[in-house]
């Protein structure tokens, strides 16, 4: 699959820069620059950084939710809704 339209790479070519030990990937800028490209309309970059959640995932499969390590693959999955970026006024019943 595509995931970046603009470099053209592929799921497969992300995956294995985010896997290559001697990279050591931790942010979608860095798959870019390991797969020597930049990002250019920045639409991948969601994607790129849920692969790179995905494969750095604890492994046991066994750990509880609340473990350290899971929680941090998963910081930036609380993204705002729409009662943190409008004002409380706005929203209110008329």
């Amino acid at each position: 699959m595509i995931v970046c339209s603009c470099n053209v790479l592929s799921d497969t070519q992300v995956r294995a820069a985010i896997a290559d030990p001697e990279a050591s990937v931790r942010t979608a800028g860095q798959v870019y620059r390991c797969l020597g490209c930049s990002p250019q309309c920045g639409r991948c970059a969601r994607t790129i950084r849920k692969l790179i959640d995905d494969i750095n995932a604890p492994a046991c499969g066994a750990c509880p939710l609340d473990c350290a390590a899971h929680a941090h693959a998963h910081d930036h999955a609380a993204e705002p809704v729409l009662a943190d970026l409008v004002p409380a006024n706005l929203l209110a019943a008329e």
